[in-house]
């Protein structure tokens, strides 16, 4: 046995040497390093493109900096993308917070190398100074958490419930960060980070001292480095994911993995040592601080006698996300042995299929399944029975949500599994050839990617989850042949109408005219708040916090507020007269108009958010506030308003139909709700409002509740086409 105490990183000199300006780096890498590492809503795509254009491998051409050279030229000239040189040396850790950080430790008593960094922080050097500390009788009278790097904390439905005011750090005991390599396989130190357990996978893979384990190992690092982010594998420790999902019902994608490739775990339970499987630990009660993890042991898993037999390892996850903060629905991980008997019949032996994060208290093995696959030539009456056996072990709890969809998707793991080795079963990655055995990615089909599988299945109108496939009706879209409701032929004598708005705060609207100029019989009439119905309301949109009205009357409430529709025989008139009306107001027995936040606050004129909505109050904030060891520092920021814009413009087409029912052409993102203000605002039942979405043409949110359609009354026998001439999601969009 012997100890590493360091490993290097992987070789990395194989990858071809990149063109003058660029690095090593690979478009993939840029791509991982910035998982999780800021929000994907903004600015994450061009930060991306900036960052992936140093790789060796980009195409500069998907990147958006092909301004830099002239259509046509046949290679890219790097001269001409902006110079970028790297300044400033090497970032170090400042001597301030050194000197800062150092005199702030201190012993936990004279005869005593346990360190305390802070009150309630204890960090013991050793397992026998861990011990020390536990047996000290600090921790009678409180809970007490051990942790390497407390990233628990911060996982959502899995936070500790109370808060705990000491904390034992462990990561300094240097037997829980120590690698034995041995014979039958390598033993990984329980504080050693989950980023460099994957950097010890890689390299034991690819070590000639470990042909059987690569496999095995190279599977156990790839899909370790689909679990959390970058920046939480540096910290987060291998054993404390253990840890976790061993006490909690967490859906740990490390703990499924290392139980099926066999795994066992060394624990210490004050001065007594014990070694048992990972499955046996993890269906023991949780844990308390008196058992210690101190490492994980992965085996090698070497062929049989048989020279025809080799390993095969697979490991699945199911998840919103590929990559990054995603907690999995379902994962799992299959092992076992592969051979191909003289009939040419494949028999698979030494069965291990391990599942979890379906909806139970920790991951377990399909033994029935391993049982009744062994030793079988796979034909499809056995995988079928097989399924049937994996739907009566994977049982999710109760209350567990999608509980139907990860049975399905566990039944698919399997079969995608076995497929390429059942005898008579067309399924991904079918690849009868085994042969002797070998290292080679080509000839073992557990190595093939799961996308190669799913490209033999990938025709007609059904795709494999996952698989990307184009958008619906984007052909329509792209060629411009798809019709929006702007494009809508206009029947025979529409009127068109366009929006008048208040251009005063907090005003009575006296009169709406014309200029003389606009005397014309083309500009029919207005239609404002008097026109409404009887039995109708003046609304226009609803929200969570109430409804606003359609027209501003008797007082413009804000500039921008629509007062009125100039109704006109064609769409230019009615443009011109919506911009050349006049608005006469009156700003009598009114109080000045509220324009900003802190004059808000100064009259007290908030929401009345709804009950359901408001924040409950626990314990007393200004109490704990002044109390606090550490202020708050404020300050305060102005912005100013903004304006939105969108692909394509909001237009409404109103048609009056048979029976005093009307049918409204819209691109709303909330055609429900639509239909409820149109019913409202006139006076009729809903269903006498039939409201239609084609397409939306861009959307953001902006087009749900601020974009509510505009309807003739029930006596128009003619129809009503209404534009907003205007983007800006400040003002009502009709």
């Amino acid at each position: 046995m012997s100890i590493f105490t360091s490993l290097a990183n992987a070789d990395k000199s194989k990858k071809p040497e990149p063109q003058k300006g660029f690095s090593k780096l690979t478009v993939s890498e840029a791509e991982r390093a910035f998982s999780g590492n800021m929000c994907r809503c903004t600015g994450y795509r061009p930060i991306v493109d900036a960052c992936k254009s140093f790789a060796s491998d980009v195409d500069l051409e998907d990147l958006g900096l092909n301004v830099f050279w002239k259509k046509g030229d046949k290679h890219a000239d790097v001269s001409k993308l902006p110079a970028y040189t790297l300044g400033g040396g090497v970032c170090t850790f400042p001597d301030f917070l050194k000197s800062e950080i150092k005199s702030s430790l201190h012993h936990l008593n004279d005869d005593s190398d346990v360190t305390i960094s802070r009150e309630g922080w204890y960090h013991p050097k050793s397992i026998e100074q861990y011990y020390d500390l536990l047996n000290s009788g600090l921790f009678s009278d409180c809970p007490v958490k051990v942790v390497v790097a407390n990233t628990s904390s911060g996982v959502k439905g899995y936070k500790d419930q109370d808060l705990y005011d000491k904390y034992i750090d462990i990561g300094d005991i240097p037997e829980l960060s120590a690698i034995w390599k041995k014979d039958g396989g390598i033993e990984i130190g329980a504080a050693t980070p989950i980023s460099k357990t994957i950097e010890i996978l890689e390299q034991e893979a690819g070590s000639k001292s470990s042909p059987n384990g690569s496999v095995v190992f190279r599977k156990l690092a790839e899909h370790m480095s689909k679990v959390a982010t970058p920046f939480v594998r540096n910290t987060a420790s291998i054993g404390g994911n253990i840890i976790l999902a061993q006490k909690y019902p967490f859906p740990s994608d490390i703990a499924t993995i290392l139980l099926g490739a066999a795994s066992t775990v060394r624990l210490q339970v004050y001065s007594q040592t014990l070694e048992v499987t990972l499955e046996e630990f993890l269906e023991q009660p949780p844990s308390d601080p008196s058992t210690l993890l101190l490492s994980i042991f992965i085996p090698h898993w070497a062929s049989d006698s048989q020279k025809e037999s080799k390993v095969i390892f697979e490991t699945y996850r199911a998840a919103p996300r590929p990559l990054g903060n995603a907690v999995s629905y379902i994962n799992s991980a299959m092992l076992g042995h592969v051979s191909q008997k003289s009939s040419g019949d494949l028999v698979l032996s030494n069965l291990r299929m391990a599942f979890g994060a379906y909806g139970t208290e920790h991951a377990i093995r399909a033994t029935k399944v391993e049982q009744h696959l062994n030793g079988k030539v796979l034909a499809p009456s056995v995988v079928l029975e097989a399924v049937q056996l994996l739907r009566e072990t994977v049982v999710p709890m109760e209350g567990t949500s999608h509980a139907e969809y990860r049975v399905s998707v566990a039944v698919a793991f399997l079969f995608s599994f076995l497929s390429p080795f059942a005898k008579g079963i067309k399924g991904p990655g079918k690849n009868p050839s085994i042969g002797s055995a070998s290292s080679s990615d080509t000839d073992d089909p557990c190595n093939l990617p799961l996308s190669s599988r799913r490209d033999t299945v990938s025709s007609g109108d059904h795709k494999p989850v996952g698989e990307p496939i184009k958008k619906y009706a984007v052909e329509l879209q792209a060629s411009g042949e798809a019709v929006y409701v702007d494009d809508i032929p206009a029947p025979k004598n529409c009127l068109y109408g366009e929006f008048i708005y208040s251009t005063q705060p907090l005003a009575y609207v006296k009169n709406i005219k014309f200029k003389p100029s606009l005397a014309s019989e083309k500009v029919l009439t207005v239609v404002s708040a008097k026109d409404i119905p009887s039995g109708g309301q003046n609304i226009g949109s609803s929200f969570m916090f109430g409804d606003e009205p359609l027209f501003g009357s008797p007082v413009a409430e804000y500039a921008g507020q629509a007062l009125g529709v100039v109704i006109a025989e064609t769409q230019r008139y009615a443009n011109l007269a919506g911009k050349q009306v006049v608005v006469e107001y009156d700003t009598k027995d009114l109080k000045p108009p509220i324009l900003t936040v802190e004059q808000a606050v100064q009259n007290n004129s908030y929401f009345e958010v709804p009950p359901g909505k408001y924040p409950k109050q626990v314990g007393d904030f200004s109490k704990g506030m002044a109390e606090a060891d550490h202020k708050i520092l404020s300050t305060e920021v102005k912005l100013a308003s903004q304006y939105y814009f969108y692909m394509e413009t909001q237009t409404a087409l109103a048609i009056p139909d048979e029976d005093n029912t009307i049918v409204v052409y819209s691109s709303s993102q909330y055609p429900e709700l639509a239909q409820n203000v149109i019913a409202r605002c006139l006076g009729i039942p809903f269903s006498n409002v039939r409201v239609i979405t084609r397409r939306v043409g861009g959307g953001f949110g902006g087009k749900a509740f601020r974009s509510f359609t505009v309807s003739s009354n029930g006596s128009c026998t003619l129809c009503l086409q209404v534009t907003s001439s205007s983007a800006d999601v400040s003002q009502p969009q009709y």
